[in-house]
């Protein structure tokens, strides 16, 4: 009944929509402002067109929330080139090189669309997929047979929009040579930049950037909204940028990598708008990358299994044994053999099949399976191009859990082709993956549930400060799960140990690497530890408590009835007030708390305190510079 409901509700707004137009079936015209609102009516996105020269229209819009201007009136243009196309096939040659000029409207529709998904994990267990979506047909004036649709969603988060072009009668390929989609943004905007997936994060105006930014592209308005600017639902494209307009003041614009060859019926990329009124509520409603996503085909996935994991930095039989026999004590779920275990890296001459290493690799997955704990082996790009139909199956045989994709290639439309494919192969034969280096995703792992984390990080194989971590959860986690390489022990760490305990519960990865460059015997029974042993990776609620991009943030999350929070600081001290009304109330809970304290005799200096904590009470959390707090909140028996 309330999907007849709904559907009878869709037909009224066409007919609404078309008579408030002058339109009837059939016909052509101008796009007149359309406006389109959240389920919540709190965001409103408004589309037209509009004369910019004698005899030439394009398409703009602007979006608001609660009445405030997130995004100013601004340009829409994908460029289509068909020459070669048209020319191969003989066809009449229809080159657009302003392919956007002079569309004619042919029709509206809208729908409303409201679901709960349940992902294999995730930082929810259950995921509302609501929104209002508006599909504006549009046609070339001088030929029909070429169209396209702007799709656009209103969601209680924010906005996305792409472009779909269905199938041309005539089977003809699309080159896209470029997306010049604008963000006109207020005056005084200021844009969360960094250059590279791995780079460091710069607080910068819109103006004189060195080059284009990545994504997502978060963004503090002067009237207080905070936006991030993102990109979902990559996987046979070329990956998008964004760069700063060379015209418009204040204006950021899509920056594709390369051009891109596609056969309809086919669509773009999403371009998506997150938007809060604290920078906390872009983190809680980052599951919108993932909605726009088509959902997995997947039927079982009771092999996909997040945990935490070590790298074994031996390379060795016993050394390996040592790793399993940490984990397993530890409460960690997996050990990892990293890269050159088959021999050289970046050569096509090794052979991803064999074991060069001194490691009995059927001894070691034996030993692991009696322990509980699972092995995943790292490949680099050069083997998995090579082999990776190969070696998919053969690890599945042996009794491997996942791969570590190395050094894989991103940006061109190529390797984003390859790299879905690989991903497929892998799910294919029950791996699950770890992506590294530049690649950051764009909420495929909806599709691809075995992509349980990735990196296109700046994490501490490169030993970031504080300052930086504090930025990353408004920045690039907002894009999805990140594997940072928590350590514990070494001595390069530019934060405290109790601020890498709190990284546990404030980062999001399903597969969460501890002890990075630690090996098992660093370990002298240091009792905070018990953090990391309780941590789970994945979760059935998540809540920013509180945060300043590159100053503080507290995240809470939960798994069953625990509650695991991390609060972390930049490189400065700080006394927060922290309020547990994210707690049921009535319940009392044994709050253990794990704090940086100098008086300590351990050499991590970090001691635990243990109390009764209930939802009306507030703590007070004495950070020191580049420090941190854990706590772990279970409910009192």
């Amino acid at each position: 009944m309330t999907r007849r409901i709904a559907e009878v509700k869709c037909l009224v707004i066409n007919i609404i929509l078309f008579i408030s137009s002058g339109l009837t079936y059939g016909q052509a015209a101008v796009l007149p402002a359309t406006q389109l609102l959240s389920p919540d009516g709190k965001v409103m996105v408004t589309v037209y067109q509009k004369e910019t020269a004698p005899g030439k229209r394009h398409l703009y819009y602007h979006v608001e929330f609660r009445k405030q201007p997130v995004v100013l009136e601004s340009g829409l243009d994908i460029q289509i080139d068909n020459h070669v196309f048209e020319h191969a096939m003989a066809l009449p040659v229809d080159r657009h090189s302003d392919w956007s000029e002079n569309l004619i409207l042919t029709n509206k529709l809208t729908i409303s669309h409201d679901t709960v998904w349940q992902p294999s994990y995730g930082e929810r267990s259950q995921v509302r997929d609501h929104y209002n979506q508006l599909d504006i047909q549009l046609a070339k004036d001088d030929n029909p047979d070429y169209r396209v649709s702007l799709q656009v969603r209103a969601y209680n988060e924010g906005i996305a929009f792409r472009y779909f072009f269905p199938e041309h009668p005539k089977g003809i390929y699309y080159r896209v040579m470029a997306e010049n989609d604008e963000f006109t943004l207020p005056a005084d905007t200021k844009a969360y930049y960094t250059a590279w997936a791995q780079g460091k994060y710069e607080a910068l105006p819109l103006r004189n950037w060195p080059e284009p930014s990545e994504r997502p592209l978060t963004l503090a308005l002067p009237n207080g909204l905070y936006a991030s600017l993102l990109e979902a639902g990559l996987t046979d494209y070329a990956m998008t940028k964004f760069k700063l307009s060379p015209t418009k003041p204040n204006t950021v614009v899509t920056s594709m990598y390369e051009s891109v060859d596609l056969i309809s019926p086919v669509a773009t990329p999403w371009r998506a708008i997150l938007i809060g009124e604290k920078p906390g509520d872009l983190l809680e409603h980052n599951d919108l990358v993932l909605n726009l996503n088509l959902p997995t085909k997947l039927k079982d996935a009771s092999w996909i299994k997040p945990g935490k994991i070590i790298r074994e930095m031996t390379l060795t039989t016993q050394g390996a044994k040592d790793a399993i026999d940490f984990a397993a004590t530890r409460g960690l779920q997996y050990i990892l053999f990293d890269w050159k275990w088959y021999g050289p890296a970046f050569s096509f001459s090794s052979d991803v099949t064999k074991v060069v290493a001194p490691i009995d690799m059927p001894a070691v997955i034996q030993y692991g399976q009696e322990k509980g704990i699972g092995v995943w082996l790292y490949v680099n790009q050069q083997g998995l191009l090579a082999q990776m139909r190969e070696l998919a199956p053969l690890y599945k045989k042996w009794g491997v859990k996942g791969v570590k994709f190395g050094f894989v290639q991103v940006g061109s439309h190529r390797w984003t082709t390859w790299l879905t494919e690989a991903v497929q192969v892998a799910m294919d034969n029950e791996l699950m993956v770890n992506i590294h280096d530049e690649y950051r995703p764009t909420g495929t792992s909806r599709t691809y549930p075995n992509v349980m984390t990735q990196e296109g990080i700046r994490g501490n194989e490169e030993f970031p400060d504080a300052t930086h971590n504090t930025v990353l959860p408004f920045t690039r986690f907002l894009a999805g799960a990140g594997d940072y390489t928590i350590c514990y022990y070494d001595k390069r760490l530019k934060t405290t140990h109790a601020h890498q305990l709190a990284l546990a519960a404030v980062y999001y990865s399903p597969i969460q690497t501890l002890f990075w460059y630690d090996k098992p015997s660093a370990y002298q029974g240091e009792p905070e530890v018990e953090f990391f042993e309780k941590v789970p990776t994945t979760w059935d609620e998540t809540k920013v408590v509180q945060g300043e991009i590159g100053q503080y943030v507290t995240v809470a999350r939960r798994k069953g009835q625990d509650w695991f929070v991390g609060t972390i600081t930049n490189n400065d001290s700080r006394t927060l007030k922290l309020p547990l009304n994210f707690l049921p109330k009535g319940q009392a809970y044994t709050a253990s708390i794990y704090a940086d304290d100098p008086t300590q005799t351990t050499r991590t200096k970090v001691s635990i305190m243990r109390k009764k904590v209930k939802a009306d009470q507030t703590l007070d959390v004495k950070l020191l510079p580049s420090g941190g707090q854990a706590i772990w909140l279970t409910p009192t028996k």
